[in-house]
């Protein structure tokens, strides 16, 4: 089960139980610690959901004492996406995968915890519940569009997840998300992000978000990690990163689109940000993509 952008290369794991409780989840890293920073396995009952937003080995299982088999080795002696261990009905587990382009993946990663953890009891199951379901009878039915039908319902459940973790997390580092979930200064984020090519001022949005200018750029910079400006500066290049690897609009057109008066400004702010100039950018995912 697949979601995939262009040259997808950040995996997100997601799991639910779907019948009997799954006794643990016992995580086996290569430091031999648990995913979650616990040595103890974590119990993952049924309709619980999980995401796992790292790279990690881990051992699903009924009963740890059960010698853990690899899981690529069952699922390629049945050459199916469906597999089954053993003769028992004890638990069955739903488990996919939403890839992300490498920028995105990695700024989603770098504000996640290693593994999310939603139960069966948090208000989002019943919404977990349906588009597991609706996923289920997609790849059993074969029909026609089964791969798009599947891949808009795994963004749909990954999006679910992450709300979930929103709205029960402790409070988050300053970063995007943190941003994104605090209604306060959402109206300047959506702002922004509805006209990035606008020269946005700073008294502009503190008024949409009815404050005055120094108190709305303190709760932004603690919030967000970076000031208002500085911000929208970030959000065109991460804009500029997504079109340098998916489209060929000319240097001009980019960045009269992204709200600069000259190539040579728009090319400044992007090497700053991003360290590399916007040719170098494209060309390198360029190499990537035919080498991939």
């Amino acid at each position: 089960m697949n979601s995939q952008a262009a040259r997808s290369e950040r995996v997100f794991d997601f799991w639910y139980g779907h019948t009997s409780p799954v006794r643990s989840l016992q995580s086996v890293s290569s430091n031999g610690r648990a995913i979650d920073g616990h040595a103890e396995p974590i119990r993952f009952g049924t309709g619980d959901v999980g995401l796992l937003a790292a790279k990690r080995s881990f051992v699903l299982a009924s009963d740890l004492d059960v010698v853990p088999v690899e899981a690529m080795s069952v699922f390629s002696a049945v050459g199916s996406t469906t597999a089954q261990l053993g003769d028992g009905a004890d638990f069955a587990h739903i488990g996919g995968h939403v890839l992300l382009d490498q920028a995105s993946g990695r700024l989603l990663a770098d504000v996640l915890p290693p593994w999310i953890h939603v139960p069966a009891a948090s208000r989002q199951a019943k919404a977990f519940r349906w588009l597991l379901d609706q996923l289920v009878e997609e790849r059993a039915s074969e029909l026609p569009g089964v791969q798009l039908a599947s891949a808009q319902l795994a963004q749909l459940l990954f999006i679910q997840i992450l709300r979930a973790h929103l709205s029960t997390s402790a409070p988050m580092p300053a970063g995007w998300l943190r941003a994104l979930a605090d209604t306060r200064i959402a109206p300047a984020l959506r702002l922004m992000h509805g006209d990035p090519a606008r020269a946005w001022h700073l008294d502009e949005l503190a008024r949409a978000c009815a404050m005055s200018r120094t108190t709305f750029a303190l709760r932004f910079r603690t919030t967000a990690g970076v000031a208002p400006l500085t911000y929208l500066t970030e959000w065109r290049m991460r804009l500029a990163e997504r079109a340098l690897r998916e489209d060929n609009r000319p240097m001009a057109v980019l960045a009269q689109t992204l709200g600069y008066s000259s190539e040579s400004a728009f090319s400044n702010a992007f090497k700053r940000v991003t360290g590399s100039s916007p040719k170098a950018y494209r060309n390198a995912m360029l190499v990537s993509s035919e080498g991939s």
